[in-house]
């Protein structure tokens, strides 16, 4: 028998709560973000109805699609790589990014903001040719750019590692983002208190890192098609 959207939240909350007590740190200091991309608003409802409020999406035009048709009052994330050219219905429908990848996102993203838009800057620390994201050396100068726009704000760091089956060797990413992110508070004085990192099979590792955003799909909503 296929398990509930209850049931697989609690699967998901034990293992949250587990990783944070191994790591020392309060159950309250990592966000759950639900990631909903691929699945209807009737799977968003089932888990607004379990408590959930945050929920992630890849795609702008599915996204503007669904969220009219989901319950009232949730946070919507963008999480997927976002065209500079999507930038003003992105700003209109999210209430975070956590994706954005180079300066001319920023700013256009800034531009169509109509009230303050929290974002993390997404960092390629893998160095993977394939991946979205800043090379580390490009961050200190667009968080600089940032604390002179108006309306974006950079609140912290995001990474995806490459994908392996054995979460340990993602470690060294979270790790690396996490150094990168202590060591650009330093440089531009500026608070960088989020790290969104860890999904579904790696939620652990990311944890004992420093991660506070931990963004799960699968083990929430099953297997997409």
């Amino acid at each position: 028998m296929d398990e509930s959207f209850a049931e697989r939240l609690e699967s998901v909350e034990r293992r949250i709560a587990a990783a944070c007590a191994k790591a020392g740190r309060p159950r309250d200091s990592v966000t759950l973000l639900a990631v909903s991309k691929t699945k209807p608003p009737e799977a968003v409802r089932d888990a607004a109805e379990c408590g959930l409020r945050r929920f992630g999406e890849n795609r702008v035009q599915e996204a503007q699609a669904k969220i009219p048709l989901c319950p009232a009052g949730l946070e919507w994330h963008l999480i997927g790589h976002l065209q500079s050219n999507k930038a003003k219905v992105a700003a209109q429908y999210f209430q975070m990014v956590h994706s954005v990848d180079s300066l001319k996102l920023l700013q256009a993203l800034d531009a169509h903001a109509g009230t303050t838009l929290p974002v993390l800057l997404q960092v390629n620390v893998s160095g993977e040719a394939a991946k979205f994201g800043m090379k580390p050396a490009e961050v200190a100068g667009v968080i600089e750019a940032a604390n002179q726009m108006q309306k974006v704000e950079v609140h912290g760091l995001m990474t995806i590692p490459p994908f392996t089956p054995d979460p340990e060797k993602a470690r060294a990413h979270f790790v690396a983002l996490r150094e990168l992110r202590d060591r650009l508070e330093d440089e531009t004085g500026t608070p960088l208190p989020e790290l969104s990192m860890g999904m579904s099979h790696d939620l652990e590792v990311a944890i004992e890192e420093g991660s506070t955003w931990v963004r799960i799909g699968t083990d929430l909503f099953g297997s997409r098609n």
